[in-house]
């Protein structure tokens, strides 16, 4: 037997017991003969006849090819990744809110109808007690005041998972959920080097500042996160790209910065003061024109900060200057 027979029939022998497995027909319903797939032309065909028992079939093979095991199992899908964002982690189902159907034609009014009635009992099967509600709620607001102030994701999962470790130590009882969600998503910028300051979330919040900094301080305390001090460094970028200034007013801002800290005059101010007031005198040496009530609106603080500040900085870095 030559060796392209061995392999011929090796192959039909594979292909036979795979369909066979699969309860598929394999053998020809004319003559009895054996029967193979083509999955070139998606067909069954039998080798004895050649009648085409099946054409057009499913290829059920990926669509990617892979050249190892590794970049087979980093290509493997098992359907939408699971994500903190959602009280069900994503993993239910979602009934959009179009009224059309897969072809993009309106739905009659006995369909929409229908359609309604199944979107209500889908939400109340997704929030089964009072706890999914309450997850739910909270991380629709964490998820909205981060799209306002431009948070990125990673910021959104890490306040999902705060919040979440505060619901199972019960942290909530005596504190609204939008208080918890704001804390949560403060204290989530803060560790992720996105911070943004008190006002900005004030602004965004359905909260009280007062109120959002006593639960912020009490979630901190009681969950022990481990949240260091905001450095000012952090808010440069923004408020640059903010005032649409160039690169050079960054780099000598962060400079400035860094010499401030190093002298210690940074210890007890607001970080934000110090960024827009960095900003603002890197934009004086570089010969940028920018104005203090510019700097102030986009850093959300008052002019005389600026000028306090910015002063201290030039001090600092050029000594006697405004001695």
């Amino acid at each position: 037997m030559s060796e392209t027979t061995i392999r011929s029939y090796t192959r039909e022998t594979e292909q036979t017991k795979t369909e066979t497995e699969h309860g598929e027909q394999h053998s020809c319903p004319e003559c009895s003969g054996q029967l193979i797939t083509d999955e070139e032309h998606g067909e069954t065909v039998c080798t004895d006849c050649g009648l085409v028992v099946e054409q057009d079939a499913v290829d059920r093979g990926p669509e990617w090819r892979a050249f190892d095991s590794s970049e087979r199992s980093s290509k493997s899908r098992v359907g939408a990744p699971t994500t903190k964002m959602m009280h069900d982690k994503g993993l239910s189902t979602n009934i959009g809110w179009q009224n059309r159907d897969a072809y993009g034609k309106a739905l009659s009014s006995n369909q929409r109808r229908q359609m309604q009635r199944l979107r209500t009992w889908n939400e109340r099967f997704r929030t089964r007690d009072s706890k999914e509600r309450n997850l739910k709620q909270a991380l629709g607001e964490i998820d909205r005041m981060a799209s306002a102030l431009g948070l990125p994701k990673a910021v959104r999962e890490t306040a999902s998972v705060i919040y979440r470790r505060a619901l199972d130590e019960n942290l909530l009882p005596g504190r609204s959920i939008e208080g918890v969600a704001t804390a949560s998503l403060y204290a989530a910028a803060r560790q992720m080097g996105n911070p943004r300051s008190l006002d900005e979330f004030a602004a965004v919040s359905r909260v009280e500042k007062m109120e959002m900094t006593r639960t912020y301080r009490y979630v901190v305390r009681e969950l022990k996160l481990e949240v260091q001090p905001a450095d000012p460094e952090q808010y440069v970028p923004r408020f640059v790209s903010r005032l649409e200034l160039s690169d050079e007013v960054e780099r000598e801002a962060r400079s400035l910065l860094r010499g401030a800290k190093e002298a210690g005059i940074t210890s007890g101010k607001s970080p934000v003061g110090l960024a827009a007031a960095a900003v603002y005198a890197a934009a004086l040496l570089t010969n940028e024109k920018v104005t203090q009530s510019q700097v102030g609106t986009v850093a959300d603080i008052s002019e005389v900060t600026i000028r306090n500040r910015y002063k201290e900085l030039l001090e600092v870095d050029h000594g006697e200057l405004f001695g």
